[in-house]
């Protein structure tokens, strides 16, 4: 008697392909969380797409989900993969399960090419990583397949059998199906929180010479909704192109400065650490800020100047650019002069008093105080390059940003909120003001279209450091508008004509609408 294999079903099909993906991605995560020296394919395609990205979606990301994006980002490239995986199943239900094993394997040529383009990798368990990631994945779709009664090799339905045949259960593919799909999720999961975890620094650093005081009183106004005047490090913003922090081993890393020098110089962390260390407040902030927007905070650095640094290095009359380059190969640059003119430049090894944490650069960084980040602030660094100025280009510059990126004057209003229900009468409203090396001279706030009112200010932390400022409103019953305006101490005040943050950042009074209800 002879008995044909059940026919094929496209939702199995389909089910047992997209689950095979998903169980590769997840084993591909679990080994990147557990070795230090096998990245993550996931990311490295993903950093791959975002180098790529043209600039108008670029901020459009960044304008929508915020510090967000790197998350949606990975969300959508899991659906991505996932939606392939099924239109290969489809395939696969038409053509037979022998075109299975070319696709896999090149999708893992394709993953093991990105992740060979990372940095900070162990070629050799990288390769091996990707092999066994590949590998699982097609097994885990065979396993599932044979259910049916249906091998790799197979490629005509309903052949007839002699003896026995294959009379696998529903039952039986849906429980194989649960199996595959918790080893893909937890395995992703647990491989996604070893990656993402906070990382400690295990470092010790010398204290500084002439070592800060914390804010006194007269530094800062205890308002709830205020941001301190010091951001604490897990609060503190972060925007770079790294999709997972880089993973340095301190132990390993070196800082090189070299290029228009005449002698070059490299550095081991301990080196750096046993030099001379200094601290300054200095108020950071991101070219993409928008007006009254998050990504700016003062902090406490400590590290080495980057004036001595080069002078021991030497550069020759050549030298225009400091270029300072991450363990990712991001870079970014800026004038030689800025390093000499007295904003004094650092190498930072710490932040408020901590090592500096992973997510914000370490093992150092640069801080360079009246500079956007995007062409100063280069995290995880570990090469110094001294060139001409048009021998380089910060990473952002092609994509439309401007080459020099002075820190504008800008104020923001923290409390009360925007749409926030004040009771009639007097208001607090408070908030922070920056103008890094100018210092902020003035803050006016105005109701509605009233009178500017001039308010209180901190006193600064450092001539580099952003003020907190707080004024009293007489509020009516009723909907309200406050604007706020800073003047620096050149005396000019920031522009009330409203820009894009590209390609210089963005101007304009800070703006929010309040209800005052009895």
């Amino acid at each position: 008697m002879e008995t044909a294999i059940p026919t094929r079903s496209r939702a199995q099909y389909i089910t047992a392909t997209m689950l095979a993906a998903g169980v590769t991605l997840g084993i591909g995560e679990l080994l990147a969380g557990l070795i230090d020296r096998v990245p993550s394919t996931l990311s490295s395609i993903g950093d791959i797409v975002v180098d790529n990205t043209p600039t108008w979606l670029e901020r459009w990301a960044v304008e929508t989900f915020g510090t967000a994006d790197k998350a949606v980002l990975a969300i959508g490239m899991v659906a991505t993969t996932l939606l392939i995986a099924a239109l290969v199943g489809n395939w696969m239900y038409r053509s037979g399960v022998v075109v299975a094993a070319p696709i896999f394997v090149g999708f893992g040529v394709l993953g093991l090419a990105a992740a060979l383009n990372q940095t900070l990798i162990s070629v050799p368990i990288t390769v091996l990583a990707a092999v066994l990631t590949t590998g699982t994945g097609l097994y885990s779709l065979y396993w599932l397949l044979q259910t049916q009664g249906v091998a790799l090799t197979d490629t005509v339905v309903g052949e007839p059998t002699d003896g026995v045949p294959a009379d696998p259960s529903r039952r039986q593919f849906m429980g194989r199906a649960a199996g595959v799909g918790a080893a893909a999720a937890a395995s992703g999961l647990l491989g996604r929180r070893l990656l993402t975890a906070t990382r400690t620094s295990d470092v010790d650093l010398p204290p500084a010479a002439g070592t800060l005081t914390g804010p006194a009183p007269e530094n800062f106004f205890a308002i709830d909704g205020l941001e301190p005047v010091v951001v604490p490090n897990d609060s503190f913003y972060r925007i770079d192109t790294a999709l997972l922090v880089p993973r340095v081993d301190v132990d390993r890393w070196k800082l090189k400065i070299d290029g228009l020098v005449d002698n070059p110089l490299e550095f081991t962390f301990d080196e750096l650490a046993a030099r001379d260390l200094v601290e300054d407040y200095v108020t950071i902030a991101c070219v993409s800020n928008p007006v009254g927007g998050p990504y700016v905070g003062n902090a406490k650095w400590t590290g080495v100047r980057l004036a001595e640094l080069l002078e021991d290095a030497k550069p020759t009359d050549e030298a225009e650019q400091v270029v300072g380059w991450s363990v990712d190969r991001w870079a970014s640059g800026f004038p030689i002069e800025t390093v000499f003119d007295g904003r004094e430049p650092l190498v930072a090894l710490a932040m408020n008093d901590e090592p500096l944490p992973a997510r914000h650069g370490f093992p150092a960084r640069l801080i360079v105080p009246g500079l956007y980040g995007y062409v100063s602030a280069t995290k995880w660094l570990e090469r110094i390059e001294l060139t001409t100025w048009d021998g380089f280009d910060s990473y952002w510059v092609p994509r439309g940003w401007v080459k020099e990126g002075p820190i504008q004057t800008q104020s923001r209003i923290d409390v009360p909120r925007r749409g926030d229900r004040v009771s009639p009468g007097d208001v607090v409203a408070a908030g922070v003001a920056w103008a890094p090396l100018k210092e902020i001279d003035r803050v006016e706030i105005q109701l509605n279209d009233g009178p500017w009112a001039e308010a209180e200010l901190t006193e600064p932390l450092s001539d580099k450091a952003w003020v907190q400022w707080r004024a009293t409103l007489s509020v009516p019953e009723g909907d309200h508008t406050l604007r706020v305006r800073a003047t620096d101490g050149t005396g000019e005040t920031q522009t009330e004509m409203e820009t894009d943050p590209l390609p210089s950042a963005a101007t304009g009074y800070h703006t929010i609408d309040i209800k005052a209800r009895a």
